[in-house]
């Protein structure tokens, strides 16, 4: 099944992002995965262990070693069993995600107890994430700021990501991926330190609403959550979240390294991230990257 053009990016827009690189280089915003690595609390950890092995199948004579005249080579085989929440390490928010109200809906006012079976979320799961590709915009705050890191829960607001587009020479378009930077990520995987000197940095409410007043299509951050923790609010524990995901449909990107992107002062690049389509899930982890 082909993915749909997302809203607001036509076939020329499409086109004319793909001419936006002109270094060829490409750089991976991926955090990489393995077993039990960090993740947000309350998520199952990250497992991968063997499910087959060459050892096993020889001792316990299973297929291929089952049959030794059609097997002379003794060839073997190796494979595994993964598990773990789809929102370890990079990867993106699908709608059904986020629910509000004494309805438990979700964008589009569906309701959890509707179109939540035994096998996840009927509707607004990642199956329905289309194919990610389109102008990309870095909006590096440290590097705005003069800072190395922002420090444990700073809000990232309007006055904030106007000053790193424009000290980055860089403006947001409609239809733009925006990734924010806080530098957490250049202490990645060693989530203690970034606890330590980070932990909570993220955008703030009025941060998000200038990004959609932009036309920001997708927006992502290096951090674990995107937007600022704890809540600055009594009353929404995740006031960002509901804002873009259940209020506007804009898709969430987190924990993507944007370390190597700030290092060579790359602002503007082709963004291309392609979600894994799983049914019912309530996210994707996916392996962006960024070509300029």
């Amino acid at each position: 099944m082909t993915s749909p053009v997302p809203p607001r990016l036509g076939a020329a827009d499409l086109l004319g992002s793909l001419a936006l690189p002109t270094r060829g280089t490409v750089y991976d915003l991926s955090s990489g995965w393995w077993r039990h690595m960090p993740s947000f609390a309350g998520y199952p950890r990250f497992e991968v262990v063997t499910y087959n092995s060459p050892q096993a199948q020889r001792s316990e004579k299973r297929f291929p070693f089952d049959d030794p005249e059609r097997n002379q080579e003794q060839i073997g085989y190796t494979s595994e069993l993964v598990s773990g929440g789809l929102h370890t390490g990079t990867h993106i928010d699908a709608l059904c995600h986020i629910t509000c109200g004494d309805n438990d809906e979700w964008h589009g006012g569906v309701s959890a107890r509707d179109a939540m079976g035994n096998y996840g979320a009927e509707s607004g799961d990642a199956s329905e994430l289309p194919a990610i590709i389109g102008r990309g915009v870095l909006l590096d705050i440290p590097k705005a700021l003069g800072v190395d890191v922002l420090p444990p829960h700073f809000g990232i607001g309007e006055e904030h990501l106007r000053q790193a587009a424009e000290a980055g020479g860089v403006e947001v378009r409609d239809g733009d991926i925006v990734l924010v930077r806080t530098g957490q990520m250049k202490y990645w995987p060693d989530i203690k330190k970034i606890r330590a000197l980070s932990d909570g940095s993220g955008v703030a409410l009025d941060g998000a609403h200038w990004l959609v007043a932009q036309g920001a299509r997708y927006v992502g951050a290096d951090t674990l959550s995107f937007e600022r923790m704890p809540s600055p609010d009594p009353a929404n524990p995740f006031p960002v979240h509901v804002y873009l995901l259940h209020e506007h449909g804009i898709h969430i990107m987190e924990w993507v390294n944007c370390e190597e992107l700030a290092a060579d002062g790359i602002t503007e690049f082709l963004f291309m991230g392609l979600p894994l389509t799983i049914r019912g899930g309530t996210g994707s982890p996916l392996r962006p990257v960024a070509v300029a």
